[in-house]
């Protein structure tokens, strides 16, 4: 991988990092204990009081499991991204976790936070 690829690899995902962040700092809140552990905010689960309306509480639960889900998604990126500019300091920036090989250029284009090259690509998911 050259500098001039990395450098621009590392701009592509910063940017991601913000847009990322962002998102998640808008429907969720980041554990202090462990900062790359984020959890849905929870919109006023007022649900249990005795005047409660139904509908209004089970519309407010219907958001916050849609939340809770976008969370787990947004997190999921988060940390991937977090983890390629790391690897960009370290100097193992694409290279597969699997087998070290290089990752690919064009799936890096397409997704700068790849763990893995093609061939390895099912296994992303378990790392």
């Amino acid at each position: 991988m050259t500098s001039h690829n990395t450098a621009q690899y590392k701009k592509k995902l910063e940017e991601e990092f913000g847009v990322v962040e962002r998102e998640l700092r808008g429907i969720g809140w980041q554990n202090p204990a462990n900062p790359n552990d984020w959890e849905a905010t929870e919109k006023n689960m007022d649900v249990m009081a005795p005047m409660a309306d139904p509908n209004e509480s089970a519309d407010k639960i219907e958001e916050y499991n849609e939340n809770r889900a976008i969370v787990d998604e947004l997190e999921i990126r988060y940390n991937n991204v977090k983890r390629a500019l790391k690897k960009i300091e370290d100097g193992t920036y694409g290279r597969c976790e699997v087998d070290d090989e290089e990752i690919e250029e064009a799936r890096l284009m397409a997704n700068p936070a790849a763990r893995t090259c093609l061939k390895h690509l099912s296994q992303e998911k378990g790392l």
